[in-house]
């Protein structure tokens, strides 16, 4: 029987016990010393709880482990016999005769293959029929436990609550455990770089060229410090000269000029912006853009300009990061106490007045804290850096020339053909952790000018 049948019999099962335990439930008495202590669907809760997860953990892992023993199987087949003792012909010849055994191929490549494909079939069969029946066995075994258990005094309500606080704490423990595993595979393979080139050389060298890497000295051509000028000069620069005021702007209006029902549609609308996906940012800043920078530029004197600049880059980059500051804004504006602007307004100060000296004055943290997010959020951008910006490698306070960011050359490095364990492939990952403790340190100095903001104001 497939996995995917046998879920849905889980899940069947499952709302079987569920009725069953809360009809059962149902009939008890509910004054006197019999008085139930949970409600009827708790008890049923209960019960699927006990039939349905069980059952599930263990074909999770019944499906991860039942490969391993299949073939296993077959490796003691007599046709098994005349294998290529080389690993990885062996392993093409086995996953040839799955495929013919699971019916994906129509004919066989290796004739070791063809005489295997029964043996793998029939092995298959039977670990599925044990599958099915230890699945299902564990399904009626818990519902048998579960439904001996209700009873008026059992404290269903309490385990189920149980159980689902366990569940919540699983899933946090997943999104943590997730982080965690990303910064070790980021730190073991950065330290494989470290060990090949000086860290030193990496941080402070000046010249970023991983086409050409010396064997005898590897830091000398992958100095970082240009790609983290384009980085900042892109993101934190040019396109918060973009975001900051305008988003500042419109969330001024937005929340002190804007009558109530023009508010109801332009919120939304400009929040539109958010959910655009960069790819389409990135064709904007590529084919309209850029392509308008350059004509510029050479309308005032730039006369080789050239279409992949980093002003391109960071106005539309800014442009995306507009809604983003806007909302944090609004957010901080809104929360400031109506009675410090009524009394402003009170001792007879214009309404712009009581917006620059008393609400920006008093939304601050809140501002800071979106503009720093902002930040992060900008320089860990990668897909219109990629189609609007090139791969110049370069220093530069001219926005009209050529500019790279660590996310561009991070794609570049990793879509070469390079082998994995040379520097050229491994910078990438220092370059990874690299931008990743930048964010990181950015996130938390937002947070907590965010939680000195809500101490002051809830």
């Amino acid at each position: 029987m497939s996995s995917l049948a046998l879920l849905f019999i889980i899940c069947g099962l499952g709302l079987i016990a569920w009725l069953t335990a809360r009809a059962r439930a149902a009939r008890f008495a509910t004054r006197g010393p019999d008085r139930r202590h949970s409600l009827p669907g708790q008890h049923g809760w209960y019960m699927a709880m006990w039939t349905a997860i069980p059952a599930l953990l263990f074909l999770g892992i019944w499906a991860s482990v039942s490969p391993a023993l299949v073939t296993q199987e077959v490796l003691e087949a007599p046709a098994a016999q005349s294998l290529p003792s080389f690993g990885f012909q062996r392993d093409s010849i086995l996953a040839e005769a799955r495929a013919i055994a699971g019916g994906d191929t129509f004919g066989a490549f290796n004739d070791e293959a063809a005489a295997l494909a029964p043996a793998y079939g029939a092995a298959q069969s039977r670990y599925a029929w044990i599958g099915t029946a230890l699945t299902l066995l564990l399904a009626f075994a818990g519902g048998a436990y579960a439904y001996s258990r209700v009873s008026p005094a059992f404290r269903a309500r309490t385990r189920v609550e149980r159980s689902v606080m366990i569940l919540l704490l699983i899933a946090s423990l997943i999104a943590i455990l997730t982080t965690v595993g990303i910064f070790v595979s980021l730190l073991v393979e950065s330290a494989r770089f470290f060990s090949v080139v000086p860290i030193t050389d990496f941080l402070f060298g000046t010249h970023w060229s991983p086409q050409v890497i010396s064997s005898t000295d590897p830091g000398e051509s992958l100095g970082a410090v240009p790609l983290f000028w384009g980085t900042f000069f892109i993101g934190a620069v040019i396109a918060m000269i973009v975001a900051i005021p305008f988003g500042l702007m419109s969330a001024i209006y937005l929340t002190q000029y804007a009558a109530p029902s023009v508010r109801k549609w332009m919120k939304p609308v400009l929040e539109i912006l958010a959910g655009v996906p960069t790819v389409v940012y990135g064709y904007f800043a590529a084919l309209t853009v850029a392509p308008a920078v350059r004509d510029f530029a050479v309308a005032i004197g730039f006369e080789y300009a050239s279409a992949e600049s980093a002003l391109a880059a960071g106005l539309v980059m800014g442009v995306m990061i507009i809604p983003f500051v806007s909302s944090m804004a609004d957010d901080s504006i809104a929360a400031v106490p109506s009675a410090m602007r009524d009394g402003s307004l009170a001792m007879g100060a214009t309404r712009s007045e009581t917006i620059t000296k008393v609400l920006l004055p008093a939304s601050l943290p809140g501002v800071v804290a979106g503009m720093l997010l902002a930040v992060s959020r900008a320089i860990g951008e990668t897909m219109i850096v990629v189609m609007a910006a090139s791969g110049a490698a370069t220093i530069t306070l001219n926005p009209f020339e050529s500019a790279t960011t660590v996310t561009k050359q991070i794609v570049d490095l990793l879509t070469g053909e390079a082998a994995f364990d040379s520097p050229k492939t491994l910078a990438a990952f220092a370059l990874g952790l690299t931008l990743f403790l930048i964010t990181f340190l950015l996130n938390i100095v937002a947070l907590r000018v965010v939680k000195k903001y809500r101490e002051a104001y809830e």
